[in-house]
């Protein structure tokens, strides 16, 4: 990773940090329940998703102001998955970016009750944005509703617990992928050019490098869990074939999963180049998310 895009990635982490503990504690709520929300806001990451719809914005405007609440509510929404996912009736995980989860920290029902809080917070934090007209934020919730519902990441989760201890096909998995982890990156990249004001072409452009960007993102995922570092991973590796999931290194192989990567990078770098965008943070961002190690 460059210099330039370490520091951006760093400088826009602890902007996002610092606005979801602002939220956050400015709610009236039990204590409890919002240490549950804050245990796993503060837990680390990279802030992936929120960062990627700031350069989304950015690759058309430069003042991503307008982009914050819209970046917040993502973030909200990628960690109260993440607590669910934890849970033992999906993946039944104790550790999560070197942590206790958020039902080992707390307990089953307050992680629920925190995923939940933050799934139906980040609404609330969009509809009160003062720099959004009415029409952005329909649209906005709208699309954010879409891509984390019953439509896309819920469907994914879904797909996914039944592909379990069964062998599936390559399209199969892409699509479980698509859903799962590609429509929330959707959203990031549509969101931010959107605000921007970026043209219906531009922005059909981005949702196929969107496409593309998730299915990356997984197999790299699939890959570290192979061949990843268990401490800079801040989980076990090899929970996947532990959990009998269908991956890219289990239908094609190391070789086959790293070569299938550099065909979906290529079709995101072309997807990028027709939406005029190649020379911003976008391409930067997709090559991190190719050659990431944790």
């Amino acid at each position: 990773m460059s210099d330039s895009l370490k520091e951006y990635i760093s400088d826009y982490r602890n902007m996002i940090e610092m606005e979801l503990q602002e939220h956050l504690q400015k709610l009236s709520i039990p204590e409890q329940l919002k240490d549950s929300m804050l245990y796993s806001v503060e837990a680390g990451g990279k802030k992936l998703r929120p960062i990627l719809l700031l350069a989304s914005y950015q690759a058309y405007k430069k003042d991503y102001k307008k982009a914050v609440s819209s970046s917040v509510a993502l973030e909200m929404i990628h960690t109260y998955s993440l607590i669910h996912d934890d849970l033992p009736a999906l993946d039944d995980d104790d550790y999560r970016r070197g942590k206790p989860t958020n039902h080992k920290a707390f307990n089953e029902a307050t992680a629920i009750l925190a995923g939940d809080a933050l799934l139906t917070y980040s609404f609330e934090v969009i509809a009160k944005d003062p720099l959004l007209d009415a029409e952005q934020k329909v649209e906005i919730m709208k699309m954010l509703s879409f891509c984390s519902g019953p439509s896309g990441m819920v469907a994914g989760q879904f797909l996914d617990m039944g592909a379990e201890n069964r062998e599936v096909t390559i399209e199969e998995l892409e699509k479980i992928h698509m859903l799962k982890t590609g429509k929330l990156l959707e959203f990031a990249v549509f969101t931010g050019a959107y605000l921007a004001g970026a043209s219906e072409k531009q922005l059909e452009h981005l949702k196929q490098f969107s496409f593309y960007l998730g299915l990356i993102f997984q197999v790299q995922d699939d890959i570290l869990d192979v061949m990843g570092d268990e401490e800079q991973l801040g989980k076990p590796v090899g929970s996947d074939e532990g959990n009998e999931k269908s991956t890219y290194p289990k239908l094609l192989g190391i070789e086959g999963a790293i070569k299938k990567k550099e065909e979906y990078a290529a079709n995101a770098a072309a997807a990028l180049q027709k939406a005029n965008a190649q020379n911003t943070y976008l391409m930067a961002l997709m090559e991190y998310f190719s050659n990431r190690s944790y």
